[in-house]
């Protein structure tokens, strides 16, 4: 990884990408201290503390803005929830299908509805997140001008790191959106080694409990880092011209690798376990909120038996779900028939499709799996390490291990088209 950072940054251009990422990145970091008028940020402690909290959520994927309570407390997760709805409907909507078949323009287009979705989930998460914050007596001003002005505050914030992301990705390095939420994964494991460091302090946990979590953390690392590497290869085989020594034909493979599948499936579990309390908690004082949330059988009930479980069984599905709309084994089997291509042993056609259908629902569902074990595990090992920091210690893992992959994958390939232009120009 050093050698190809050192490599890009001896070519100019290279260099160029780099340092704009580190001067967009330093913007958006200066953004996170900028704080919301008219807010008390000492009430939220609790709301940011509490294990598996939407507010721990948001903290995380924030890098910290949410306690702070900065114009940037939302992060990007409006984008992200509009790129994974909009996605949705593209099967549900035929015009959004046949708009995704028109090549550069319709990626174009659809890329427009994903900003202007991504506006109004925005305007939406900003009234939940200030009906918490105001439930939490963190508000000094209850008024409705002071409601407008944050509301305001944060959408259009939220809206400036869309177009941030963009420019990370047009001007950058590549991958805008996650380098995004990347750096505030990073930037909040100084805090949680502090929390940890603290309740070893406090004699809270003993020497025997801090070695068993370090082993486990060091284990969950690795793990993550094996299966994002990992592949299931389809063999193809393409017919070639005949020779006096029979037909001599070209082999390769289909890479199947669904570690982005598994982080929105992750994202979207955590959304839709955490979607009640989102909406229960404009009224703290119904009995359905104590039925759903606080009843002794509820799957919402926060690091309770049936809320794990149910999270795994999200996952497994939403991991499942996304890689069957998103790879497309009808078009897969298609293009490889074009190019004069088959799976040994497979007919082309419908059976070839059927075949890369079966083998990525087992993939998916295994990579599902393993996605829930990386989520649940934390959890567990929580409530016996009483700190909010390893809650979402495996969700933060798999994204940063997955966007570090894909980071240095793109600086690779401009390398390697730097290297191709230079042949050409010699």
């Amino acid at each position: 990884m050093l050698s190809t950072l050192r490599k890009a940054w001896k070519l100019p251009d290279l260099r160029k990408r780099l340092l704009w990422t580190i001067v967009l990145v330093v913007i958006y970091r200066i953004g996170i201290h900028i704080p919301v008028p008219g807010v008390d940020t000492s009430k939220l402690i609790n709301l940011t503390s509490q294990a598996g909290s939407i507010g721990g959520f948001y903290d995380l994927m924030s890098g910290g803005a949410f306690s702070n309570f900065s114009i940037f407390a939302m992060g990007v997760l409006p984008f992200i929830n509009a790129s994974i709805i909009v996605q949705l409907l593209t099967i549900a909507i035929p015009s959004l299908e046949a708009m995704q078949k028109e090549g550069e323009d319709g990626r174009k287009k659809i890329q427009k509805i994903t900003r202007y979705s991504s506006i109004l989930i925005g305007a939406f998460q900003t009234f939940a997140m200030y009906s918490i914050i105001n439930s939490q007596g963190a508000l000094r001003d209850t008024s409705k001008l002071n409601m407008l002005l944050i509301m305001l505050t944060l959408t259009t914030a939220s809206t400036f790191l869309m177009w941030l992301g963009e420019q990370l990705t047009v001007k950058g390095i590549g991958n805008g959106i996650s380098l995004i939420m990347f750096v505030n994964i990073i930037s909040r494991i100084p805090t949680s080694i502090g929390q940890i460091a603290s309740l070893q302090k406090a004699q809270t946990i003993d020497p025997v409990q801090l070695i068993v979590l370090a082993v486990v953390v060091v284990a969950l690392f690795v793990a993550v880092v094996i299966a994002c590497l990992a592949e299931r290869r389809i063999p193809v085989q393409y017919a070639g011209k005949a020779t006096a020594k029979g037909l001599k034909g070209q082999t390769s493979h289909i890479p199947l690798n669904i570690n982005s599948s598994a982080i929105i499936a992750i994202i979207f579990a955590m959304a839709v376990m955490r979607f009640p309390l989102m909406i229960l908690q404009f009224w703290p004082k119904s009995a359905a909120y104590n039925i759903i949330l606080n009843g002794k059988y509820s799957i919402f009930k926060d690091s309770s038996v049936g809320y794990m479980i149910a999270e795994f069984i999200f996952i497994i599905f939403f991991t499942w779900f996304y890689t069957q709309i998103t790879f497309k084994p009808d078009e897969m089997a298609e293009n490889m028939h074009k190019s004069s291509g088959f799976v040994p042993g497979i007919r082309p056609g419908e059976p070839t499709a059927r075949y890369i259908e079966t083998v990525l629902g087992n993939v998916s569902i295994l990579w599902g799996a393993f996605a829930g074990v990386i989520a649940v595990a934390p959890m567990i090992l929580q409530l016996y390490v009483k700190s909010q920091a390893m809650y979402f210690t495996g969700t933060g893992m798999l994204i940063v291990v997955g966007v570090a992959l894909e980071t240095m994958k793109a600086i690779e390939a401009h390398l390697v088209m730097r290297r191709y232009e230079g042949f050409l120009s010699e």
